[in-house]
């Protein structure tokens, strides 16, 4: 059944300031679950010095982790519409640090493997948790709050991959796994106890409605239901699988195209290529996500879509052509990473305002599934640069940024526009039929 929020008195007059405190403590949770993702990397080497495993064999546990991470999301966030954030936050702190403690152990393949599978459980958690509670604190800033959250992913690590590293030299990678894996889950455990949703449904301001934002709460086998949400989920994987292919290959790019290790100066600063392009890509992608997501709070999402998805299909274009050029390869990375990470605060945005705020946490959940299924695209990309060079893989990723830029703009415009309005004329027309009977 559909449930209209209609009429719902906003929380946020009894304290103002309550949900940016929300959205805070959202936020160093994500910092927390950061380095699972971004700080492995580093732990890569040292494990295979120590135990000779293979570069591969170890990164096995690396694609394990994202895909736990991402399909376990719509089950977690059930658990949070239906008995809150808190337990599942408290849940996803301790299987975080129970993972990396794991790691710090693991004397085999399968151990590291199981380990995976457990980080990815606390993170997807987390993740989700986080960023479906700021759906529903911010119905009139969905972009901004959805895209700070995100970029809490990213911050954590650029402020802590310092420390792992001089600890990994310093005392071993068992040591940084145990130290690190119980400091970020004890974190996550404890602020767990601060982060609550809203005690009632806050409708968006009236300012914002030109944006399309439905009145009605769709529940999730609504929402698999219908055709919007399986053109959004297309969208989402177009545009994934070119950003984490281009973010796992960047490095044998780099080294095929022979600059790799090339000197490049910037602003003062000199650093060679693949340094210098990962430095500024981790800057720009956390910088884009709030920045895109509060544009599309003001310009509209699928507009804000259009605009991120062409520039990357044109800095992909431009690595296809002039990426032999160190200072080419470093800027034009940097923008395309600026434009890519927008996908994680835009679609949650999009999928908030289209499917409501009730059971945003879980609806978002199956929508950020796509990144999971994006990352089984990931090795043809491999596949295709053995047999055809990265000029071909760089066509693809054009041509799949390109389509779903005019797809933004030419088909999920009008169609969530048109699901909402017509949904909302059903439920208009369903209550006044039943008034009509009533009365009768």
């Amino acid at each position: 059944m559909i449930s209209s929020t209609d009429g719902a008195v906003t929380a946020a007059p009894l304290r103002t300031g309550f949900r940016w405190f929300q959205l805070a403590m959202g936020i160093v949770c994500m910092a927390m679950i950061a380095n699972l993702q971004y700080g492995w990397t580093l732990f890569v080497d040292p494990i295979d010095a120590a135990h000779h495993w293979g570069r591969a064999a170890i990164q096995l546990a690396f694609t394990i982790f994202v895909v736990t991470e991402t399909w376990l999301v719509p089950i977690e966030a059930w658990f949070v519409d239906k008995y809150g954030p808190r337990i599942v936050i408290m849940f996803g702190g301790v299987m975080i640090a129970l993972s990396w403690v794991l790691n710090s152990y693991a004397d085999s393949l399968p151990l590291l493997y199981a380990a995976a599978v457990v980080g990815g459980m606390g993170a997807g958690a987390v993740y989700g948790t986080c960023v479906g509670n700021a759906l529903k604190w911010f119905p009139d800033r969905r972009g901004l709050a959805a895209g700070a959250t995100a970029a809490g992913f990213g911050a954590g690590a650029a402020l802590t991959v310092v420390p792992i590293a001089m600890m990994i030299a310093s005392s071993g990678y068992q040591t940084a796994f145990l130290k690190f894996g119980i400091g970020q889950g004890l974190i996550v455990f404890v602020l767990a106890f601060f982060i609550q949703p809203p005690r009632i449904s806050i409708p968006p301001k009236k300012k914002q409605l030109n944006l399309p934002q439905t009145k009605i709460d769709f529940t999730p086998p609504q929402v698999l239901r219908a055709p919007i949400f399986w053109v959004m989920y297309l969208v989402f994987v177009m545009v994934a699988s070119g950003g984490l292919m281009t973010a796992a290959q960047i490095a044998p790019i780099a080294h095929d195209f022979k600059i790799a290790d090339t000197p490049v100066t910037l602003l003062g600063f000199q650093m060679a290529a693949l340094t210098f392009a990962i430095s500024l890509d981790r800057i720009f992608d956390g910088f884009g996500r709030p920045f895109f997501g509060f544009v599309s709070d003001n310009i509209g999402r699928e507009n804000t879509m259009f605009i991120a998805f062409g520039t990357a299909a044109l800095m992909l274009l431009t690595l296809s052509a002039y990426g032999h050029i160190p200072i080419v390869f470093v800027l034009a990375t940097a923008v395309y990473f600026g434009v890519f990470g927008e996908i994680y605060s835009l679609f949650p945005a999009t999928c908030g305002d289209t499917f409501g705020s009730k059971y945003a946490t879980t609806n978002n959940g199956m929508l950020y599934t796509a990144k999971g299924t994006a990352a089984l695209l990931v090795p043809l990309a491999s596949v295709i640069s053995a047999t055809y060079g990265w000029k071909a893989v760089f066509v693809v990723a054009v041509a799949l940024n390109a389509t779903a830029a005019l797809m933004a703009l030419f088909v999920i415009k009008p169609m969530r526009r048109s699901f909402i309005l017509g949904k909302e004329a059903e439920s208009a027309n369903a209550a006044t039929g039943t008034a009509k009977t009533e009365t009768a």
